[in-house]
């Protein structure tokens, strides 16, 4: 909904009908306010072809259709909610396209944002634009050539200039160049690439002013992003699939696209994505009952037909009665966690751990140890969180129990410049590793060739009479995107050598410690993070690590709970309140002692007296009370 200079509210989106899935748009000029409706299938002027891969598309006929179930009924596969934080790139071409106006470029992209939001809400997934960038002087780099170059020379922009200003999951970038790239290209992506420092990103030619057909088309290379692989025959919608390879209008996405993210998660991707963004970051109309906490807003647990949170009034938006929060990690029982409860823990040697911080329900964001660090007993180095060895990358790739190859598999096939042995591309043609960069070319395995990953071909490769087995696989990706398939950056190519860009140089290009040295910065009491922050170890605190303390960051939270006042409570009543219990006891046994004897000594006459000095064993209150009767007597004189 929206509204002009003249308060003329308009209306821009999609509608499901009867399995079909149209585009509203309001007609410019129309003095009656009137609106176009229109099947989104009949809008697509261009095909769409994703330059992340050769296959042809399928020979079936697919209608461009869906109904609110199909946005639903998915959802209960991934019980947590994902949350990708998207920053949208405007190019300058885009900028002239729309007549310089940056109002309307940053309205079309919030639109852009909610209708991404809309197809992934069927996956558990919800987008949130927390960023706007457009270029209205010049783009700082070049949109024309080759569309992998682009898109490496968007990456390479987004990590030195974006990450640094804006913390976030995905960067995608508009470009509104007039036609496709070579090959009808419309869009390239990095599969799997979320959270990545070096490679989340991807682009998407925009050159009409159909927002609702564009939108198709960077859905679909998100979903790269998000681990998932182009649809093959056998993956089925109820019409066409958002991950086809070459599709265009499509809302839906298939369980072969599920499952790709399914398997993003479970091996260990999108750490980034557990949490909520804050609500003073995203970039939107806020709206009760969307299910994303905005600005304004205590909770939103989705329309009160959907909410099952006790903690939150669907109604309003607001927290019910005594609760202090309604969702989160550090929210429990609708509380906020005390400081120092573990929040998100480490999943491998060069990833750290999150811990509530005590005011917020939210986890703080995923954060692990500095790119650079030695890990497994020097046998590789950290990159992006990971600990880049052979054995972790063939697991990665080929299942649990791949294993890394005998290196002289590397040497034979790397060096021969084929599909399955290369050191990356030159155009469409692949290659050969010198000798001395063999071991930073495609990764070489042994595993199940039986059961080869989705969309890999497998070569089977036996060396010096059969005694060696070399294996590895093409993941049919194309010349312009990285393959999956090869030696990552950080993995140990030579004794104090490392691999980067299919290069094995000195093992100091990775160093960083110019920027956080754990001896000097830390003390030696902890490790740098990838923000080059300290991370102490228990007992120390940061942000140095030179002082006792309980661990943790400055980003992570404290590692230790803060047992102090309970300790101190503890020590109150379990010592102090019984000592002053005996004190009291004593003081009370001398106090009526004293005036017990002083009582004996103003009744000297009365025999009774001595009889009382003889018989202890009478009973206390007996005496205490003649005693008390006779002391107030004589205080009364």
């Amino acid at each position: 909904v929206h509204t002009n200079n003249d308060n003329i509210v308009y209306y821009k989106g999609i509608i499901l009908i009867d399995n079909n899935s149209y585009g509203l748009e309001p007609i410019l000029h129309s003095k009656a306010n009137e609106h176009l409706l229109f099947l989104l299938k009949d809008s697509q002027t261009e095909p769409f072809v994703c330059g992340l891969a050769n296959e042809t598309s399928s020979s079936e006929d697919h209608s461009h259709s869906a109904d609110m179930s199909m946005f639903l009924r998915k959802k209960r596969n991934l019980p947590q909610t994902k949350y990708v934080e998207l920053v949208l790139v405007v190019d300058n071409l885009r900028f002239v396209l729309k007549n310089h106006d940056l109002t309307a470029v940053r309205n079309e992209m919030v639109q852009l944002a909610n209708l991404l939001d809309t197809y992934y809400k069927q996956l558990n997934i919800r987008i949130a634009l927390i960023g706007v960038r457009i270029f209205d002087k010049e783009n700082p780099f070049s949109v024309e050539g080759n569309p992998g170059e682009v898109l490496g020379r968007f990456v390479q922009w987004r990590k030195t200039n974006l990450l640094p200003q804006l913390r976030h999951d995905v960067g995608q970038l508009i470009v509104g160049r007039s036609t496709s790239y070579t090959g009808g290209v419309l869009g390239m992506a990095f599969v799997g690439a979320v959270c990545s420092v070096n490679n989340g990103g991807g682009i998407n030619v925009f050159s009409s002013n159909n927002l609702q057909s564009f939108s198709t088309v960077i859905a679909h290379e998100l979903g790269h992003n998000l681990g998932m692989s182009h649809d093959i025959t056998g993956c089925k919608c109820d019409g066409s699939c958002i991950m086809a390879p070459t599709a265009g209008g499509a809302t839906q996405f298939s369980g072969c696209s599920e499952s790709d993210f399914e398997r993003l998660i479970l091996r260990g991707g999108g750490t980034c994505l557990r949490n909520p963004p804050s609500q003073d970051n995203i970039i939107t109309v806020p709206r009760c009952g969307n299910g994303i906490l905005e600005s304004g807003e205590e909770c939103d647990c989705g329309t009160p037909k959907e909410c099952t949170n006790k903690c939150c009034n669907a109604a309003t938006c607001t927290l019910t009665k005594g609760s202090v929060c309604a969702t989160g990690s550090c929210c429990e029982n609708c509380q906020i966690d005390v400081a120092g409860t573990p929040c998100r823990p480490s999943i491998n040697p060069c990833d750290l751990p999150e811990f509530c911080g005590g005011t917020s329900p939210f986890c703080p964001a995923d954060f692990y140890m500095m790119d650079g660090l030695p890990c497994a007993n020097n046998a590789a180095f950290c990159f992006e969180g990971r600990c880049q060895t052979f054995d972790y990358q063939c697991k990665q790739l080929f299942g649990s129990e791949a294993t890394k190859a005998d290196d002289k598999c590397f040497s034979h096939i790397n060096t021969l410049g084929n599909t399955f042995g290369n050191c990356g591309y030159s155009g469409s043609t692949p290659k050969p590793c010198e000798v001395q960069n063999a071991m930073c070319g495609k990764v070489q395995c042994v595993f199940d060739s039986n059961h080869p990953p989705p969309g890999a071909t497998v070569s089977v490769l036996k060396i010096e009479g059969d005694k060696i087995t070399c294996m590895n696989a093409d993941f049919s990706m194309g010349p312009d995107v990285p393959d999956p398939a090869y030696v990552k950056t950080g993995s140990i190519c030579a004794p104090g050598k490392a691999c980067l860009n299919y290069t094995c140089l000195n093992s100091s290009v990775l160093d960083q410690s110019q920027k956080c040295d754990a001896q000097r910065t830390c003390n030696s009491n902890g490790v740098c993070n990838d923000k080059f922050h300290c991370h102490c170890n228990n007992g120390w605190a940061p942000p140095n690590c030179d002082k006792t303390g309980r661990g943790g960051s400055i980003d992570s939270g404290p590692a230790q709970i803060d047992y102090s006042l309970r300790d101190g409570l503890l020590i109150f009543f379990l010592l102090v309140v019984p000592i002053l219990v005996v004190l009291i006891i004593i003081l009370l046994y001398i106090f009526r002692r004293d005036s017990f004897n002083r009582c004996v000594k103003c009744r000297p006459s009365k025999p009774q007296s001595k009889m009382l000095l003889s018989t202890v064993n009478v009973m206390l209150h007996e005496w205490f009370t003649s005693c008390y009767i006779d002391v107030f007597a004589q205080l009364k004189h």
